[in-house]
């Protein structure tokens, strides 16, 4: 098996070739039931083997780049996931007007729905995806870990009983010990799991935990499992096909994780060595042959750092996983072919000797998201995008230039996948494909990522689940943009504002109106003074110089609709804000005012989204630090604390939409008490 082609000029595709590839094409038509970079994915493997691809799309995504790709599309309905791409009827239906033979689900949405893959099934269409059995026991934590334990794997001590209320459930995780991690039975994605390292923050993060689980699945089953400190999370690829042949493709290390969101991936694992990755490669099968499995599958362990052959099943992932192309590049075997193949009723055309590991890949999502406002989600118009190239680089997308990114889907918008001869070559090559990854228009995590692989516990290869919260700039504070982003921001500035001028002037501008910085004699330099966007406060006079330096003609500047200018420079990004000299000044006597407070009266919605809770009634009296409000967007719920203590005033209600930087209450501060007088 060779190593696979991933040059520049495959970048978006899987650019990967498997043994038998020149096999009668699987289908003829498929419907991707899915959107973004998943479904641009899917569809180039369809493209690739001869067969029709079929996307479908809501209002939100009509001119998206899945959409664009595809033979043919089918409109499904509204932007909300619920009324499009959760619907199973519509899909169906979708599949059944277009004369799809197969559906595949992609990952996320519908791809490890039990009732959906029956209404294919029912519709004569076939589901690309495991069998009922295997959906229905993996698709629930707690029937998943005893039947594996039934089989002899391996499971983590904790509670799973679905009958157990709240109360019963603090009194079982006392019986299991601190510290516990509360997981939704449901979903996955790590969404709705919270930590508790007492039986006093257990209560609060099991409702927590129900609440999540309720909106995102429907199912506000819980369970709990001791958290074992300092873990790695090691994954296994597994195929299997109807003859009830199981085989693996390696592990993949999942250890970088943020809120129990994998957000950096590689394969193989720095840990593992031959014997473990044998070990572990053979639990994983005999997980998937225990529900008679079909397809591509993902087997998740814990295993403990210190004693690499100690692992411990956690789940297992009936479909595709975001980070399969790293697998895909050590092993030159394209996941999605092999997907339709088995679905079509093939035999695996690879036996478990077949399987070979060449080279190292590493893979990093990219999330439209703000590091420094605690990774929320960023939503806007996309003002440009170039995803990286170059050698050992591979990029996969779902984002066009345009294109707007809105509150109503997951916030990864690409996968930047980089191969190396080895992992020091893997990780340098990640690092300069990241430098040059290009999206302006919305917060990225691009420059979090860089930091992270550059961090010495990385490069060295000593990873665990709580490495990224132990780095003491993860989401604190924002990064200090180079001087060359300021200059190229300052210089958009004052070009637009000497446009605006000579518009004006259109009737016969004079010198005296129009030339900026003239004084008798010379002509000074004109000034700009501008701040961050997220930091208005933090504001810089910037003199623009009558030459464009050379570092200011090469950065990629972008205005938004807002005003705002968007730019990009060697690696790095930046939004800037432009800023009169009396809206300075008025904010520096807003200041005063209050008093010299260090926090802002207004609580703000740090993210468009939905209310989903309000903790104080109007008129109760806060604390510093305590919640009022709970806003849940993307797969996220994040909860505005009071910054000093005083009386709320509550502006939002549950189910109330909320904008970016919206007031959803506002802290009226506690009364000073007099001093006594001399008299008194």
């Amino acid at each position: 098996m060779s190593t696979p082609d991933i040059s520049p000029t495959a970048a978006t595709s899987p650019t990967v070739s498997t043994p038998g590839a020149h096999r009668p094409r699987p289908f003829d038509r498929v419907l991707v039931a899915n959107r973004g970079e998943i479904a641009v994915r899917v569809i180039r493997t369809l493209k690739r083997l001869g067969v029709r691809a079929i996307a479908v799309y809501s209002d939100a995504d009509a001119d998206a780049p899945h959409v664009r790709l595809a033979d043919e599309a089918v409109h499904l309905g509204p932007a909300p996931a619920t009324e499009s791409y959760l619907d199973p009827d519509r899909i169906v239906a979708a599949a059944v007007a277009t004369g799809a033979e197969a559906v595949h689900p992609g990952y996320g949405f519908l791809s490890e729905h039990a009732g959906f893959a029956r209404a294919c099934r029912e519709a004569g269409i076939v589901f690309v995806g495991p069998g009922d059995e295997a959906l229905e026991i993996m698709g629930d934590k707690i029937r998943a870990k005893l039947h594996v334990a039934a089989s002899g794997v391996p499971i983590v001590p904790g509670v799973s009983d679905p009958e157990l209320d709240d109360a019963a459930l603090v009194a079982a995780g006392e019986g299991v010990g601190f510290p516990l991690l509360v997981k939704p039975s449901a979903g996955g994605g790590g969404k709705g799991m919270q930590v508790a390292r007492d039986a006093s923050e257990l209560a609060a993060a099991i409702g927590a935990a129900r609440r999540v689980a309720t909106a995102a699945f429907g199912d506000d089953t819980l369970l709990l499992e001791r958290l074992i400190e300092r873990p790695r999370h090691i994954e296994v690829q597994v195929l299997a096909d109807a003859a009830g042949t199981v085989i693996h493709l390696g592990e993949r290390e999942c250890s970088l994780q943020r809120r129990h969101q994998k957000v950096v991936e590689e394969a193989p694992s720095p840990l593992l060595d031959a014997a473990t990755r044998e070990h572990i490669g053979r639990a994983a099968c005999d997980a998937a042959r225990s529900v008679g499995y079909l397809g591509a599958g993902t087997v998740e362990f814990l295993v403990s750092d210190v004693a690499p052959d100690e692992f411990f099943f956690i789940e297992m992932n009936t479909r595709l996983q975001v980070e399969h192309p790293v697998t895909e590049v050590v092993t030159g075997v394209d996941l999605v072919e092999q997907q339709l193949r088995i679905a079509a009723g093939e035999s695996l055309a690879i036996a478990q000797s077949d399987v070979r590991f060449e080279g190292h890949a590493i893979e990093a999502r990219v999330y439209a998201e703000t590091p420094h406002r605690g990774f929320l989600p960023s939503t806007g118009a996309v003002l440009a995008w170039r995803p990286a190239a170059g050698e050992g680089v591979r990029v996969d997308a779902g984002i066009a230039e345009g294109q707007e990114i809105t509150a109503h889907y997951d916030p990864m918008i690409a996968k930047v996948i980089a191969y190396g001869t080895d992992r020091v070559q893997a990780i340098e090559r990640l690092d300069r494909a990241l430098a040059d990854t290009v999206v302006l228009g919305v917060d990225t995590n691009v420059g979090f990522l860089r930091r992270l692989i550059a961090e010495p516990d990385v490069r060295a290869g000593r990873l665990d689940t709580g490495l990224i919260d132990r780095m003491p700039e993860a989401g604190a504070g924002v990064v200090d943009p180079s001087p060359a982003l300021v200059e190229a921001a300052a210089r958009r500035f004052a070009d637009d504002e000497a446009r605006e001028r000579l518009m004006v002037d259109a009737a016969g501008p004079t010198a005296w109106r129009t030339a900026t910085g003239w004084r008798p004699g010379v002509v000074r330099a004109p000034e700009v003074l501008l701040a961050p966007r997220d930091h208005p406060h933090d504001v810089r006079t910037a003199a623009v110089a009558s030459a464009a330096d050379e570092a200011a003609t090469e950065a990629i500047v972008r205005v938004g609709d807002d005003g705002v200018v968007w730019v990009h420079h060697d690696g790095e990004a930046a939004a800037f804000v432009r800023l009169d000299r009396r809206t300075h000044a008025q904010r520096r006597r807003d200041a005063a005012e209050r008093g010299g407070l260090a926090a802002e009266p207004e609580l703000r919605a740090p993210m468009p989204g939905t209310v989903t809770a309000v903790f104080a009634a109007d008129g109760d009296t806060v604390e510093e630090g305590d919640a009022v409000v709970a806003i849940e967007a993307m797969k996220m719920e994040h909860r505005v604390v009071a910054g000093l203590d005083g009386v709320v005033r509550i502006a939002v209600a549950v189910g109330d939409l909320v904008a970016r930087d919206q007031a959803v209450a506002r802290i009226e501060p506690h009364a000073e008490p007099h001093a006594a007088s001399d008299q008194e």
